[in-house]
């Protein structure tokens, strides 16, 4: 045979053989992985075939095969031994997917196209390990690690904070995340985590110069009068510069630190690998779902590096504010400074001034006498209560630092650069930083008004059953005693016993986790931002009664809530949905009647409704009948080649070999079959 025809030959029969191993697997597997083997299967069948036609005494030349008598024995012999090779073959593909799973390699183009990112992603990773060693945090990054006892914990969330404070601004705020989770990591590690702060030198202004021009254009200047070069503020993504515009307005200019978004999208891929390895082979990965905690925080970090996010959360926010302030009529007591949404960008946003004294600090309410400040803190309460329960688009992160205390009516400088006026009376609050917004659904919002009712008026049932509907409780939940210990919160709050530095709000927190509820990311940032609220409000007001606030703030919302026009809409609505419903009423009753009058009323059950469970059984019983028919179909061909003998097809060739070859060959297809199917989809098994 030519060279020529060789070559032909063997791409034909690696071809036939490509096809007939995926189409024996019955499941996807990788074209590459699948041509090779069939590339070697093709290579080493012809020294096979001649190997063990030689062992058996047969014709290896075309010639003999013609001369031998027992032609038909000997193709079928040969076909059984080909046969042998595809499902050597199989086997080598259902090896492969053991060791290493289709999808989990990536393909060679995407292989050398990712090389670099690769090399830069490994060295980064030698960083992280690094930091976590040098805390005593590599023994939770093998497989099979586990958390320690609760009496540890406190030690390990000091270690936790210190690593994450050396790894970088993207895990510096993964813990300042996890700080606000204590229903997923528990209440002693959130305790240390949401100590955890970044210590950011303010960047250069060549390099913060170099992003405005990037982001608002070469002749970026023209749209300011002046801007100071040295940062008002700095943090781990951007820096905060003064500056104004070229109208005279005072404004801030928030802009992004050079290099801080790909570092943050490096950092977030080694986040979302390493959570999912950890999730994969630890206990503690996969009780935390560590890679679910890890992809919410990916997609919050995303959007906190696009300022334009920023700036639509400020405008949502400002929108209820204003809302709330038109309701109760008057200049408005609390506010939200401007954005200029044709000077932000994703890495630049662009911000009135507004001229306060940050809440957090101590001379913020100095010269305000107690009515006024008992006036702005009723105002902030009543605002952040119209925020998370009426437009349900609520600051979630009203730290003190975060509230401006203005001395004056100006919402800011004047166009001039002069300080506003120091009425007292018109002092009001302006709200700041809106990198983290919470928003909650209608329902979600009529659970958490219900609860604040219920804790207004002392019913414990009544909070639990708002609890209930709002977060996931746990199997098992022992309701009664999550009863009794919230009637204990209430009471101590109604009774004023609570101590000066209590939050009602943290302290219901605190019993969900430690009754084990799964607090969905939107209530957890609710229930952050109204415990956060009471500290802010105490700053601003110390002899602020908060049950007597809270209540007047919730008969307000009530008041507006019962009002006739919100009924007629709540009913309105309630009816376009029943409607359909009570039309068909009376013909499903009447149909119901008589088939119980004429005795033909029937109860049917129809068990796996589920297409879920259908598929779930159909797997199992399909698993099964392969494996005893393997099983059977093995000890059968077992026996056979055991026992040799039978009738002679050849002098070399007995009937009972050759039907027991064919029976285990058979048997390892299906096998290999069953196999493969259990490492594509172990869920299945």
């Amino acid at each position: 045979m030519t060279p020529v025809l060789t070559a032909i030959g063997f791409v034909v029969n690696t071809a036939l053989l490509f096809v007939l191993t995926r189409r024996l697997l019955g499941v996807p597997v990788g074209w590459l992985r699948t041509l090779v083997v069939a590339i070697v299967v093709t290579g080493g069948m012809s020294g096979f075939l001649e190997l063990t036609s030689e062992r058996l005494g047969l014709p290896t030349g075309t010639d003999q095969l013609e001369q031998s008598p027992d032609i038909t024995v000997v193709g079928l012999v040969l076909l059984l031994l080909v046969a042998w090779g595809v499902a050597l073959g199989v086997g080598g593909l259902v090896l492969l997917e053991a060791v290493a799973p289709t999808g989990s390699l990536p393909s060679p183009v995407a292989f050398l196209r990712d090389l670099p990112a690769r090399r830069r992603r490994s060295r980064r990773y030698g960083q992280i390990v690094a930091v976590a060693v040098r805390h005593g945090l590599g023994s939770f990054l093998r497989a099979g690690s586990r958390l320690p006892e609760h009496q540890d914990r406190a030690f390990l969330g000091r270690q936790l904070r210190r690593a994450f404070a050396d790894g970088g601004v993207t895990f510096v705020k993964l813990g300042q995340m996890l700080g606000t989770r204590p229903d997923v990591v528990g209440l002693e590690l959130a305790a240390e985590l949401g100590r955890l702060q970044a210590d950011s030198p303010p960047e250069p202004w060549a390099r913060i110069e170099q992003v405005l021009r990037a982001e608002l254009g070469e002749d970026w200047r023209e749209a300011f009068a002046e801007l100071d070069e040295a940062p008002l503020a700095a943090a781990s993504v951007g820096q905060v510069h003064r500056a104004r515009l070229a109208d005279g307005s005072p404004v801030v200019v928030k802009v992004q630190r050079p290099g801080a978004d790909a570092q943050v999208r490096a950092d977030l891929d080694i986040v979302l690998r390493m959570s999912a390895w950890l999730e994969r082979t630890t206990p503690w990965g996969r009780a935390l779902g560590i890679r679910s905690l890890a992809e919410g925080f990916a997609e919050s970090l995303r959007e906190e590096l696009d300022y334009r996010v920023e700036a639509a959360n400020a405008e949502a926010v400002a929108a209820g504010v204003k809302a709330a302030a038109e309701q109760d009529g008057g200049p408005p007591a609390v506010r939200v400074p401007a954005t200029y949404p044709s000077l932000t960008t994703a890495r630049v946003l662009v911000m009135e001034r507004a001229a306060g004294v940050p809440l957090s600090r101590p001379d913020a309410t100095s010269g305000l006498d107690p009515s006024t400040r008992e006036r702005l803190a009723r105002a902030l309460l009543a605002s952040v209560l119209n925020q998370v329960l009426q437009t349900g688009v609520f600051h979630a992160d009203l730290h003190a630092g975060n509230v401006l205390v203005e001395r004056g009516g100006g919402g800011g400088e004047t166009s001039a650069g002069k300080s506003p006026g120091r009425d007292p009376a018109a002092a009001r609050l302006a709200l700041l930083d809106y990198g983290s917004v919470g928003r909650l659904d209608r329902t979600a919002r009529d659970a958490v008004g219900r609860l604040l009712f219920a804790v207004d008026r002392g019913d414990s049932l009544g909070a639990v059953d708002a609890l209930c509907d709002v977060i996931d409780a746990p199997a098992g939940l022992d309701d009664r005693a999550l009863e009794r210990e919230v009637g204990a919160v209430i009471s101590r709050v109604q009774s004023g016993s609570a101590g000066p530095t209590s939050s009602v709000f943290g302290d219901l927190f605190v019993l969900v986790v430690r009754h084990g509820f799964t607090v969905p990311p939107q209530i957890a940032a609710a229930f952050r931002a109204l415990g956060a609220l009471e500290g802010t409000l105490r700053a601003l007001d110390p002899d602020l009664d908060l049950v007597t606030a809270s209540r007047s703030a919730g008969e307000d919302y009530l008041g507006r809530r019962l009002s006739p026009p919100e009924v007629r809409a709540a009913l309105e609505e309630h009816l376009v949905h029943a409607l359909p419903v009570l039309q068909r009423l009376p013909r499903r009753v009447d149909a119901i009647a008589a088939a119980v009058q004429s005795g033909e009323a029937q109860l049917r059950v129809r068990w796996l409704a589920d297409p879920s469970d259908r598929s779930y059984i159909t797997s199992v019983v399909n698993h099964l009948v392969i494996t005893v028919l393997a099983s059977v179909l093995t000890l059968s061909g077992v026996i056979l080649l055991v026992a040799g003998g039978g009738p002679a097809l050849t002098p070399t060739i007995d009937l009972n070999p050759l039907l027991g070859g064919t029976l285990f060959l058979f048997a390892f297809v299906l096998a290999a079959r069953s196999l493969a199917r259990v490492f594509r989809d172990p869920g299945a098994s």
